[in-house]
């Protein structure tokens, strides 16, 4: 139901799995498996894979802190992302990209799901775009507000519900489990 009625395309939008965003998330090594997995799917499907890489001042470019952990790797033909924002849509080329692309429905997954995931998801939707976001195959760090904990599963899980069969009148947004993807 997308917006863009000319964009039947979907891709497979990798955010932020960096060695320095991720190495402290709950269940890191479990999300980059899945990730890996529906990257090899997508690619075997011929579906565009975009990544988006995050820097600021602890995360410079080029940086050890800045790299797509080890066990992903981006193809040479696939497109990257660089962004300074929360949404990879901020300051970035990402919407001349998926114009270009033809792609009007991403599947996100990646990290952190209360920052850079959550503010694409919502920037995508109010763009007009469809978006699945892969319920297992995004992550974060424990968190606190005001002295109060709070735990990596429950920003994941507030993430999963808030975001699990919403729309708007031009896009939709849906959460699937990674093994329910078909491309």
């Amino acid at each position: 139901m997308s917006a863009y009625e000319d964009r039947n395309k979907k891709a497979l939008m990798v955010i932020d799995v960096q060695n320095g965003v991720v190495d402290y998330a709950q269940n890191r090594n479990a999300a980059v498996s899945k990730i890996r997995d529906l990257v090899d799917r997508a690619r075997a499907a011929s579906i565009d894979v975009i990544w988006v890489q995050h820097s600021e001042d602890d995360m410079p470019i080029d940086s050890e802190y800045w790299q797509i952990v080890p066990e992903l790797k981006p193809a040479k033909n696939e497109r990257i992302i660089h962004k300074l924002w929360r949404s990879s849509f901020e300051e970035t080329d990402l919407e001349d990209a998926l114009e270009e692309m033809g792609v009007g429905h991403l599947i996100i997954c990646g990290a952190q799901s209360n920052y850079c995931i959550r503010h694409t998801i919502h920037a995508a939707i109010e763009r007009g775009l469809d978006v699945t976001l892969i319920e297992d195959a995004h992550m974060t760090i424990d968190e606190s507000w005001n002295g109060l904990p709070i735990p990596a599963e429950i920003i994941i899980a507030e993430l999963n519900r808030a975001c699990a069969d919403y729309e708007l009148p031009d896009s939709t947004l849906d959460v699937v489990a990674a093994d329910r993807i078909t491309f």
